[in-house]
């Protein structure tokens, strides 16, 4: 399926972030987060076959063609929930629609549940909540973190002498991928540099969370969702496992064939998604 992709820039007051636009100018507002160390392409495949819908696909701070954050800044849940108001501010966008993947979907959550009168729609996939922490254990995990922090300037990107073994090493990440969605990460995830190509990204996105919330404060935010919400599993996923979890969110969980990046890894993944969507923001 072909379908005309706008490259877009975003000015906001305190960062320039980078986007894909597809669909038509009339369509539902939707802001479209991808996960972890990912960008826009994540949503390559399945923008094209969603229906009506005016996506907005961003790179994320710190990742793509985004700008990274300044030295001493973060990358928090808060910190990108504020930039999806920001992003939505500068579109004129009173009100919308979130899709998000693994950390996009927990960012999507955080917003939905947090200001539930701004988002019209909530379409998940293979993420909910952040990694939960215990109280008794946040000292030692700050300190840690804090010590992480002090050490990174020193430490160095890989640098690939071919774009061939970079795509080869997103494709056996710490989620596994197919050539043809590293592929596609990679060709906007990837920079030239002396000696071949490294990756875009701020190293500071590897640094662990200094604070994780307990399992009854990530909950409280998927329980204050007001808008109608989907969330898409991947069988072979990560949200699978945790049946637990997935027993206590309050609204429709559907369960598909594939792995984690279900929407990306193939053109069969991605119409499976896009059909449950297509459906989901087709009812009034």
């Amino acid at each position: 399926m072909t379908c005309s992709v706008e490259e877009v820039r975003l000015s906001l007051p305190h960062i320039e972030l980078a986007a894909h636009l597809f669909g038509p100018q009339d369509g539902e507002p939707v802001i479209a987060l991808h996960g972890w160390l990912d960008n826009a392409n994540s949503f390559a495949r399945l923008a094209p076959k969603l229906k009506g819908l005016r996506i907005l696909a961003l790179d994320m701070a710190g990742h793509g063609h985004s700008d990274h954050r300044p030295a001493g800044a973060g990358y928090g849940l808060p910190d990108y929930a504020h930039d999806v108001l920001q992003v939505a501010q500068q579109m004129g966008w009173g009100t919308f629609s979130l899709m998000g993947h693994s950390l996009g979907a927990i960012v999507s959550v955080i917003v939905a549940g947090s200001l539930p009168d701004r988002v019209n729609r909530l379409a998940l996939i293979d993420g909910l909540i952040p990694p939960l922490g215990e109280p008794e254990a946040a000292a030692e995990r700050m300190g840690a973190a804090l010590q992480a922090q002090l050490t990174q300037s020193s430490k160095r990107k890989p640098v690939y002498a071919e774009m061939d073994r970079a795509v080869e090493a997103r494709m056996k990440g710490a989620v596994a991928v197919s050539r043809e969605a590293a592929e596609l990460l990679a060709q906007r995830g990837l920079m030239p540099v002396p000696g071949g190509y490294t990756w875009r990204s701020d190293s500071r996105l590897t640094l662990a969370s200094p604070i994780r919330l307990t399992r009854p404060q990530a909950m409280s935010f998927v329980n204050a969702i007001r808008c109608p919400a989907q969330l898409i599993v991947a069988e072979d996923g990560i949200l699978a496992q945790n049946k637990t979890l997935l027993e206590s969110v309050p609204f429709e969980v559907t369960v598909l064939p594939g792995g984690h990046h279900l929407h990306l890894n193939d053109d069969g993944g991605a119409t499976s998604v896009a059909d449950c969507f297509n459906r989901f923001f087709a009812v009034s």
